[in-house]
Formats: C-alpha cells, structure tokens, sequence
C-alpha cells in the first residue's frame, strides 16, 4: 500500500501524488510569535513533523517550510476591529514588536528541539518577506483580484468563483466565518485585506500602496511560493486555519498566478484538555515549559500528543500524560532487553510475528498516519519478543525493526547520558555495596534517593548496573 492521506479539500482519502515523483514540497503553518505556543499548537506541529518523517522513511526527499509570523496576525482575524497580536503582546509587556518576536521565536525554538520535532528546513520571517508580499499584491491589483481604498489593498473575493471551495462555505456563512466588519470602503462584505494603513501601527512598511503593513493571509501564501515554487505538494495547519487564512490563501497564490497553489491540504483536529476546550479565556493552556516544570517528561508529552491519529479528537489529560511516561519507560526498558539479549549479534531473517508487527506499522502510517495503529504494531512487537523470549539474531532483529519505528516516532531513543555529579555517583556505588552485603533496606532508600534525583537504575542479567535520567526528578 502506498502513502495515503485525507485532503481536505476533496474530502476524502487519496493516494498522495506530488508534482515530482519521489521529492516533496511541503509548507506548515507555523506559530505566530507574540507568547509562547501550548500544547494544542503542538499538536499542529508534531504532526507536520510526523508526516516528514514517515516520507522520508517511505523513500521520499522532504523540503520543509514553516512560517514565522512576526506581523500581521490580528486577533479574531478582524482588520477593522481586530488588534494585532504582535503589538498587543509589545504594549503588555513594554517591548517593542521585535523583540517581542526575537522572545517567543528563542522559546519556541527551544520547544521544538525538547519535542524532537525536526527543525524544517527553512523558518521565513514574515518581516524578512515584505518585498514578497508586495509584489504579490501587486499582481493581484494587475489582474483585477485586488483594488485600493482608503489606503488599504483588499482582494475582490467576486473575482475568484472558487472562494470557499476548501472550507465549504458559501453566501452569508463565507461573512460570517470570516468574522469581519463591514467596511465603507469595502465592495463586498467577504473581502479580505492584503495591506493596511495605520499611522500608529508599531511596525510599518513602505509600499507603492503607501506606508503600512501586510494583511496575516498574504504572508503565507507569498513566502511558500517564492520558496517551494508556484504549487505546492502539501500544505498543513490546524483545523481552525481553513477559514478564512488557508481561504484566502487559495485566493491570493492561484489569482496572482493562475496556477493550482496545493496538491493536497492535511488539517489537525483541535486538542481537548480533560473533555473540554482549551482556551486563555479559560486559562486551561498548558506550555511545554509548565509541564515540564510539574516534572513531566517531554518525550511523553510527545508519546501523548501522537498516540491518537492526526484527524481524531485527543483528549490531553495530566493521568494520560502519566500513562504515556509509562508507555516510553516500558519501551526504552524492551530495547535495552534486546540490545542485552542480542549480545552484539547481527540481524537474522525477520519472523512471521515480527514481520506481521512491521506490516501492522507500516500500513498503519501509509493509512493518512494512523498512528495510533502504528504504536499497536509497536506494542505487539515488544510483546511478542518478550513472550518468545528471543535472543540472539531474532533479538537483533526485533531491536532494528524497533528503531527504525522510532525514526518517525522518536520516543524510544535515549539522550546519551551526562556525567552524573558527584553525590549521585557516590549514591550509586553505595548501594551496589549495600547489595553485596544484602543489606536489602540501605538498598532501597538509596534507590529512592535516586528515583527523586531523576535517575533509574537498570540492574541487568549479568550483575551490572546501568543508569539513566527520567527527567522527572528534582534536586
């Protein structure tokens, strides 16, 4: 079975064909930089980096791209009414919208790499791609998609027939969707802005258009195709970018250009938090920071956000977040098993069970990355070397089957370990000593000291003992 994915333009499940057979272009939209993203936009980017990953697993050459928004993005999407994130963000905290951005692009960074999500390969700045946009809006006004008023650019959305095709609403819903005002100047309620004018905007352009800034939906569409070319391969965001920015997108990049902008469209479902929605009116978001501050390990935050497949409702619980920490130690425990049971052993041909665990996977991710099937296939490949007991080549096997999951997966791979301080080593040799002398108690306590500096011992077969931090400790 080849790969297979739900765009969510045709609505339903197809082949994934890119223009060039064997290389893909792939956009993600990524975070708009005012404070620091939460889980649930995690969750947006862990499956763009999911998808990479299992393509390049598959064979194919991966390019890419996400966004940097640092301009443009107005809160409730409302030209008219709407304050811009960034500036807002600048006025509460006294800094000016730069280093607003420098602030939240560092830390969001850093929780890319806590994550393991892969660094894609470009990160476009919106405030480096001004001279892109305007000449986009240029060719919007050239071909009649676009018309100035008042000092602003907007797009004639009577001119694109298309318009509401990716989000499947027409009339009054495209208005309403939209979730902006009436305009005077305006020809049609459903237009949208591609360039503003506001002397008092913290962050300004010059433009033939006139001083101001870019509209959020232009940003997108100008730095995907002056990067990835006029059309697309994928195009991924959350389920609450199809309208109106991945709209307005469509409208922007195939009326500047007359050319297909995206091949196939793949949008993540909302996170719900304890059976309810996430929201900082309700003050329910957590950062990967806050969790880890509470002590969760951030590779089981990435075990719980992946466990359930892309498009289907996942329900982030602190319980199924502990449930997960489980999962990875059982599976980072299993492949230190096979690694001991291997004994340096090479991989011997593949069982009948390993093989049909393999298959379990691999279908389960070319079936539009279901995951949660593929970690079935992982679970039962664990299970059944463990009830088999193997050794030797089928050991080795299963190990190579197992880390190559984990290259799309990355949850079982362990950081090499620092070099533990001083007390912790003087602790460690201090109950191998307490063992020889079976002194079981001093054992003990001295195990429990360890677990709450963050560090399990692994006692294996052979009378050595091996370490390593859980992330869940405090000193």
């Amino acid at each position: 079975m080849s790969f297979h994915l739900y765009d969510s333009m045709r609505r339903e499940k197809v082949p994934f064909e890119p223009l060039i057979p064997g290389k893909v272009a792939m956009y993600n939209c990524g975070p708009t930089v005012y404070s620091a993203a939460h889980i649930g936009n995690f969750r947006s980017f862990l499956f763009a980096d999911v998808l990479r990953r299992w393509l390049e697993v598959s064979g194919y050459e991966v390019t890419q791209v996400m966004n940097i928004t640092d301009v443009g993005h107005l809160r409730d999407d409302d030209p008219e009414q709407g304050a811009d994130k960034m500036e807002e963000a600048a006025k509460k905290e006294q800094l000016d919208p730069w280093k607003i951005a420098e602030k939240y692009t560092a830390l969001f960074f850093e929780d890319l790499d806590t994550l393991r999500i892969q660094r894609a390969h470009q990160y476009p700045r919106a405030t480096d791609h001004i001279p892109q946009m305007i000449e986009q809006i240029q060719q919007l006004l050239d071909s009649g998609h676009a018309y100035e008023a008042s000092g602003a650019v907007y797009y004639d959305v009577s001119s694109f027939p298309a318009y509401g095709r990716l989000s499947g609403n027409t009339g009054d819903d495209l208005i309403a969707g939209a979730r902006v005002a009436v305009a005077e100047e305006k020809k049609d309620p459903r237009d949208f802005a591609l360039w503003k004018s506001d002397p008092h905007h913290l962050m300004q352009w010059d433009s033939p258009f006139g001083r101001g800034f870019p509209g959020w939906h232009i940003e997108c569409s100008a730095m995907s195709q002056s990067i990835l070319g006029e059309t697309l391969d994928l195009h991924t965001g959350g389920e609450d970018n199809v309208f109106p920015h991945h709209e307005c997108e469509i409208a922007q990049a195939e009326g500047a250009t007359g050319k297909p902008f995206v091949r196939h469209w793949m949008h993540a479902r909302h996170l719900m938090l304890d059976g309810g929605k996430m929201s900082k009116s309700l003050g329910n978001l957590y950062t990967i920071g806050q969790l880890a501050e509470m002590g969760h390990d951030p590779v089981a935050v990435r075990f719980a956000l992946l466990r359930v497949q892309y498009r289907q409702v996942l329900n982030f619980t602190l319980p199924g977040l502990e449930e997960a920490a489980t999962a990875v130690r059982r599976l980072r425990l299993f492949a230190t098993d096979m690694e001991e049971a291997a004994a340096g052993a090479e991989p011997g041909d593949p069982p009948a069970w390993l093989t049909a665990a393999v298959q379990r996977f691999d279908e389960s991710m070319d079936d539009d990355l279901n995951t949660s099937g593929a970690l079935d296939g992982v679970f039962t490949l664990m299970n059944e070397a463990n009830r088999r007991k193997v050794t030797g080549p089928d050991a080795a096997a299963a190990l190579a089957a197992l880390r190559r999951m984990d290259r799309v997966l990355d949850v079982v791979r362990e950081d090499a370990p620092e070099d533990l301080d001083a007390e912790v080593e003087d602790l460690v040799r201090r109950r191998t000593e307490a063992r020889a002398a079976k002194d079981w108690a001093t054992a003990d306590e001295i195990r429990d000291r360890l677990a709450e500096l963050g560090i399990e011992l692994l006692d294996g077969k052979d009378g050595k003992v091996r370490w390593r931090r859980t992330g869940a400790g405090a000193s």
